[in-house]
């Protein structure tokens, strides 16, 4: 009976430290910093998992008496013809002594995309081994057929682990998900927690739970940031697939743990209409055409804001919003303006947008020299930035600088042969500080040189190509996006 209570009482107290940071309910975007202990025998916590996956709508495959299950694959942002990364939840059933147990659930990642494959996947490590007898078998290097299909479970991009490592990402957002719904019923208590709610568009028809939808790995410190009425600036370096998909599962995650989310844009404000056209349309190659027939698109300078990455996300966020959460975007680029002209002018839109939806969290993606709150640049002391312009009229703006890890980009410079007024794009070498893989937010307390008050991390940084050079029409036509699949001859990823 003592332990019960005590295991109530840290239910509570979790639940009211929490409390205080999002408005009197449990958020998602919080990582916890310790684990969740279950006041009940392992064997007596089991039935109650399975039947939690069962009404989470998350079929799994179980080894009866391991105390191991394993989820089937979902698609990041479900549904999405473009997405291409897909998750599993392994559960991990753990004895901490007779009458305690706890959980270790590991989300794995599997990508499609190859540009996010690892270096030197492509490359033959020797003599391959044929597995059978060669009549059309699969020669896959050093694997019997035992292994084969331990193999192709391997999954490949963020936050995964590769063939060999062993290594995989322990979510513990989805272990206290899993001990808030689990304990009550397990102790018996009357009053058990509410379920995450979440954010309904205006239009929206039935109910959403946060189980229907995969936002990726949480990231970390994203939620000390989230609040109704908060800006977020996001300075980043265009033409990479990483920085499009932060903004896509900041954006998932933070409408999954109820609070009305708005992306702004860095693209030209006359393609508002269309965009919002998209938004609302059922995302068929139609809708995609009409999307990009805009000139925008088909600049022969694309400097990154028109990559396939770009228009990945607007499908996310179109996703996000057919299927009941409350999501928006605008577009806030003034390209007719020049130098300082167009700074204010940006700043003026964006502002508008902030003051007209006080209820809502906004995450504005620009370069990283409009997102500055302090005056002047080595080129014009004057030079009063957009960031600058929003911190003055604002009350809660937080601007943070891109940090990645060395990869590449899609980068727009002036004419390597010297051609005055030619901007030569292409893929660049992009050199950065190696942090990790996970994507996370950091603050500093105060603010840097450039006006920034921390930095948002993507981990290695991989080339977004123009959306054009795919075709014009939806990106990844054609693809086989709705489960995943391996390459017809898969070869060791490297660690």
């Amino acid at each position: 009976m003592r332990s019960a209570l005590y295991a109530a009482a840290v239910l509570a107290a979790l639940l009211t430290g929490c409390a205080a940071h999002q408005g009197n309910t449990y958020s998602d975007l919080f990582i916890p910093d310790g684990e969740a202990v279950y006041e009940r025998p392992l064997e007596e916590l089991w039935p109650e998992v399975r039947k939690y996956f069962t009404e989470a709508n998350l079929p799994y495959r179980e080894d009866r008496g391991s105390m191991v299950l394993e989820t089937d694959w979902r698609q990041e942002f479900g549904g999405s013809k473009v997405s291409g990364f897909f998750h599993r939840y392994m559960v991990l059933g753990k004895r901490e002594t007779p009458t305690t147990s706890k959980l270790w659930i590991i989300r794995i990642t599997k990508s499609r995309n190859k540009a996010l494959a690892p270096p030197g996947r492509e490359l033959d490590w020797g003599v391959a081994r044929v597995v059978g007898n060669g009549g059309g078998d699969v020669a896959v290097p050093g694997l019997s057929p035992e292994d084969y299909e331990d193999y192709l479970d391997a999954p490949i991009g963020e936050n995964s682990f590769f063939a060999e490592s062993g290594q995989g990402s322990r979510d513990l957002v989805m272990e206290w998900r899993v001990f808030r719904s689990i304990s009550p019923k397990l102790m018996k208590e009357e009053n058990a927690p509410r379920p995450v709610q979440v954010a309904m568009a205006p239009n929206a028809k039935g109910s959403v739970a946060a189980t229907d939808f995969e936002c990726g790995l949480p990231i970390l410190g994203l939620g000390k940031q989230v609040k109704p009425g908060g800006v977020l600036l996001l300075g980043e370096m265009h033409g990479t697939q990483e920085v499009p998909r932060f903004v896509a599962q900041t954006s998932c995650q933070t409408a999954v743990a109820g609070t009305p989310v708005t992306v702004g844009l860095e693209l030209p404000l006359e393609s508002q209409t269309r965009i919002d056209t998209f938004l609302d349309s059922a995302g068929a190659e139609a809708d995609w055409l009409k999307l990009m027939e805009a000139p925008f698109w088909r600049s022969p300078y694309p400097d990154g804001r028109s990559s396939e990455a770009v228009a990945n996300l607007l499908e996310q966020l179109r996703q996000l919003r057919s299927r009941g959460l409350d999501v928006d975007l605008f577009v806030f680029d003034h390209p007719k303006s020049q130098g300082q002209a167009r700074e204010d002018a940006m700043a003026a839109t964006v502002r508008h947008q902030v003051e007209s939806g006080p209820r809502r969290f906004h995450v504005i993606l620009s370069g990283n020299i409009h997102s500055r709150t302090t005056k002047g640049l080595p080129w014009d002391e004057s030079f009063k930035p957009m960031g600058l312009s929003l911190k003055d009229a604002l009350d809660s703006v937080v601007s943070l600088d891109m940090a990645y890890n060395s990869g590449s980009a899609w980068i727009c410079a002036v004419d390597s042969k010297g051609v005055k007024d030619k901007l030569d794009c292409g893929i660049r070498e992009a050199k950065g500080r190696d942090n990790g893989d996970r994507f996370f937010v950091h603050t500093w307390g105060g603010t840097n040189d450039d006006g920034y008050h921390g930095v948002f991390y993507v981990g290695p940084v991989s080339a977004a190509v123009p959306a054009v050079h795919k075709g014009l029409g939806r990106p990844g036509a054609g693809d086989s996006s709705g489960a995943p699949k391996e390459d017809p001859t898969p070869m060791l990823a490297s660690h």
